[in-house]
């Protein structure tokens, strides 16, 4: 196939192992599970055969590329270093829009194309995780700023309208509206008097970033895909100029093996140019890491009903509902230091905490701060010295056959991402491949999501949860609530409540366990649930809990649960002084006193 040829469905590859072009419901959840026979059983079938497709980095665009190479019926495989989501794929703002402040660059492409992506996740693909949410745009200028801005919205709502007409499906969030300051002090009591003359309220939608990016994952394994996590690729295997396949290591174990490929995909995103340089080749473009903090407060702590978006010099400030707490963020400075585990300093903390305070009434503080996060978004590297001003398009290049790198981009435009990081793989492939379904793939979790809803509460009576508790798994699982039911149903005391977390079940750990991949206690503290930054304790309580039943499935003993805990603990103790130091730098030196669970170095 030449490169200019485009992907056709006339044939599928050559081995004949062509998954069904559509998974639901139970199916879906039963081939898509991550539990640890399933993971030994994708060790064995990457070590077996030469795939397709190995794609490198669990994050989403890497889990959205192995599950868009298996659904056009190619053999892939995925491999991760760490956790699935573990690097920026859990630390971003929650949030699927199109970047309101990208048309003031004039960038209307990159939002056109995001509002779409926005809608299709919204109304198709992961309607269980992703959700409407209002933010309120207070205006200094009556007028001249309403008119201004009320201008912009316009264009972004239009923009949704047509991205919706394109992609055949709902457009997902209400249009927006304008707001006096009457109304605006109704809709946020805690907003100070003269912080708002008036306001614009638009809506973008939010989502469980990392649940996300590793149901994408487990979609990925349900349509065939050997995904592994834990197993970090250490070198790439070369015929000549050609790239064959990869090294991989099994942290778990030790086991060093190879995985063979006619194509590999570089989705590695910050650590994009480590990974390049396994080939010894000079990559066509470059990555900069720029760091964003978030601080995760109460929802007692701010009176609103709505969530809100304000300027400031270098950035946009987000007050964005979560549940029960308000997450609001971001920096945008440049990172050059530890890339798995970003610290957010002293100085940090407190630029937000000015900022936001500089509208509220009543002051946030220090103490008020239930969680804090850092994450590094992969921007690409240009003239200017401002990570703000780096650009948030991708790209795709082949810089040595065999080997695909995708690089850029934004959360939600992580399916385009991965298809043309795909099309791009498959263009060098022997036989012709179908093009993309993914805009008409839901994940596990998504198909029938507004049945299982409004049955819930039929389910909850049968099931003896509370509605509550229902709707709360619902909103993380989808239609898999209920394999929560039917395990809860054969294990009652699972039904129980968290110690420590009590916003999550005891089976809800389990389950991360035989379904969802879990393979130690931070995977799900941080990740399958975020206790790590909804209590003020970063989830010390519900460590030992959660250890002891995850051991139940894992196989541990009591020496590994001890471990696990100490682990845990010795993370957040690392994380906590790192947020009383004054610059990135002491900062990183203290967060870095905590290993990780599984060195990956």
């Amino acid at each position: 196939m030449s490169d200019t040829d485009t992907p056709n469905d006339t044939t599928g590859p050559g081995d004949g192992l062509v998954p069904p072009a559509r998974l639901v419901g139970a199916e879906l959840s039963v081939r898509g599970r991550l539990g640890p026979a399933d993971r030994e059983r994708a060790l064995d079938a990457l070590q077996r055969d030469e795939l397709d497709v190995v794609v490198v980095g669990g994050g989403v665009v890497g889990t959205g590329a192995a599950l868009d190479a298996a659904t056009r019926g190619l053999s892939v495989g995925l491999l991760e270093a760490r956790d699935f989501a573990s690097g920026t794929s859990s630390r971003s703002s929650k949030l699927v829009h199109g970047g309101l402040r990208y048309l003031e660059m004039l960038d209307f492409a990159l939002v056109r194309e995001a509002l779409r992506e926005r809608g299709l996740i919204l109304t198709r693909l992961a309607p269980h995780l992703c959700r409407p949410v209002p933010f309120l745009y207070p205006l200094k200028n009556p007028v001249v700023e309403r008119a201004y801005v009320g201008a912009g919205v316009l264009l972004y709502d239009a923009l949704a309208v047509l991205g919706a007409v394109q992609g055949g499906h709902p457009r997902g969030v209400p249009l927006h509206r304008h707001m006096t300051k009457k109304q605006v002090k109704r809709a946020v009591p805690s907003l100070k008097a003269d912080a708002a003359f008036g306001a614009i309220q638009y809506y973008d939608a939010q989502i469980d970033d990392a649940r996300h990016t590793m149901g994408l994952a487990r979609t990925a394994a349900a349509y065939g895909a050997h995904v592994v996590s834990r197993t970090r690729v250490v070198d790439m295997l070369r015929e000549g100029e050609r790239v064959v396949g990869v090294v991989a290591e099994d942290l778990e174990s030790g086991h060093r093996f190879q995985v063979k490929a006619k194509q590999v995909i570089n989705a590695t995103g910050v650590w994009t140019d480590d990974t390049q340089a396994m080939v010894h080749e000079r990559g066509q473009f470059k990555v900069r890491a720029s760091k964003g903090i978030h601080l995760v407060v109460p929802k007692d702590r701010i009176a609103s009903t709505t969530g809100m978006i304000m300027r400031t010099e270098k950035s946009v400030l987000f007050v964005i509902p979560w549940g029960r707490h308000w997450i609001i963020g971001t920096t945008d400075t440049d990172w050059n230091l530890d890339k798995a585990h970003p610290a957010a300093s002293s100085k940090d903390i407190d630029y937000v905490l000015d900022h936001v305070n500089a509208v509220l009434a009543r002051p946030l503080t220090r103490e008020d701060v239930e969680g804090v996060y850092a994450g590094l978004r992969p921007l690409l590297s240009g003239e200017s010295d401002s990570t703000s001003k780096l650009s948030r398009e991708h790209v795709v290049g082949h810089p040595v056959p065999g080997l695909v790198v995708v690089a850029g981009g934004k959360y939600t435009t992580y399916r385009v991402m991965a298809e043309d990081a795909v099309d791009e793989a498959v263009r060098a492939l022997p036989f012709r491949v179908p093009a993309s379904p993914t805009e008409d793939v839901p994940m596990v979790g998504a198909a029938g999501y507004q049945a299982a809803w409004n049955a819930r509460v039929r389910t909850a009576e049968a099931s003896g949860l509370h509605v509550a508790r229902v709707e709360h798994l619902l909103g993380r699982y989808g239609t898999d609530v209920d394999d929560i039911v039917a395990l809860v149903a054969r294990r009652p005391d699972l039904a129980q409540p968290l110690p420590g977390a009590e916003d999550y079940l005891q089976a809800e750990v389990v389950y991360a366990c035989t379904h969802e991949g879990a393979r130690h206690v931070e995977d799900v503290l941080a990740r399958r649930t975020r206790i790590s930054i909804e209590t003020f304790d970063r989830g010390v309580a519900a460590a030992r809990p959660t250890a002891e039943l995850m051991g139940s499935v894992l196989g541990w003993g009591e020496e590994q649960v001890e471990r696990e805990v100490t682990h845990y603990l010795k993370r957040v103790e690392a994380e906590r002084e790192s947020q009383q130091q004054p610059d990135d730098e002491t900062a990183d030196a203290v967060r870095l006193g905590a290993p990780e669970v599984v060195p990956v170095a």
